[in-house]
């Protein structure tokens, strides 16, 4: 599934104009041939905003869904993004996938708060595992800070995830996390990870780009510098099964040494 990843951090601040955004680069990665577009965390508002992310966030089925799912289903690409979700008085930091066809496939909340201003702003979600079933592969959905924790990627690949996309807002200085991190992450774990970051300053962030797709071989079939980039890669599910029988990492674990941690 040709992947196309959309580093940008977008308007900060004006859901009208990243909708623009989003639609021109669904419609540059649809012209490449690609099946999904995965945006950045919290491309749809911004990430440093402050008190505008309460007054932003929209349910998950709201009006800026609909209108995602619109220009998924015109240029005939899955898009996933990250947003502020209302669900009543709680705000969760979160990502949607939406099928080429427009419908709303998968919602995530992320379950690992970074930081003083995440926490100030957002409630955790509770649901480590996220899937949907995408022109042949099962993709999971993670954002950002979540990946870095092992028992929650490997989670994901013990319930069969093939491509796990992370919709992301890595600042300096921990870039070390999409340069080696990543692709350790895609090995251990045989599957895809699309990594896709912010870019440049915005408020007292930082933030790195870098975004990757890496491969169960823990190679980066592609990698975004640190400007606004389109970049575009396959998650080959033939590779993908070719190389989980031959790396032993999932089927040689001992679950009964790990006690909790399994």
């Amino acid at each position: 599934m040709r992947t196309a990843l959309l580093q940008s951090s977008g308007r900060p601040g004006s859901v009208g104009e990243n909708l623009k955004v989003l639609d021109a680069a669904a419609a540059r990665a649809a012209a490449a041939g690609a099946a999904l577009l995965a945006a950045p965390e919290m491309f749809l508002t911004g990430y440093a905003i402050g008190d505008d992310i309460a007054r932003l966030a929209e349910p998950a089925d709201g009006d800026s869904a609909d209108a995602i799912a619109e220009t998924a289903g015109r240029h005939g690409i899955a898009i996933a993004y990250g947003y502020p979700e209302r669900d009543g008085e709680t705000v969760h930091n979160s990502a949607q996938l939406i099928s080429a066809d427009g419908t709303r496939l998968a919602n995530y909340r992320k379950t690992h708060l970074f930081g003083g201003f995440e926490r100030d702003h957002f409630t955790p979600g509770g649901q480590p595992v996220v899937q949907a079933e995408l022109n042949g592969l099962t993709v999971g959905l993670m954002i950002c800070y979540d990946v870095e924790f092992p028992e929650n990627v490997r989670a994901h690949a013990l319930a069969g995830t093939d491509l796990l996309v992370v919709p992301t807002a890595q600042m300096h200085p921990f870039q070390f996390v999409a340069e080696s991190m990543i692709p350790v992450r895609a090995f251990e774990n045989q599957m895809y990870v699309a990594y896709v970051n912010r870019v440049g300053q915005e408020g007292e962030f930082e933030f790195v780009g870098l975004s990757v797709l890496a491969g169960p071989d823990g190679v980066a079939l592609t990698r975004a510098g640190r400007a606004e980039q389109l970049v575009i890669a396959d998650a080959d599910p033939a590779f993908l099964a070719a190389s989980r029988e031959d790396n032993p990492y999932l089927k040689d674990r001992r679950p009964g040494l790990y006690g909790s941690l399994a």
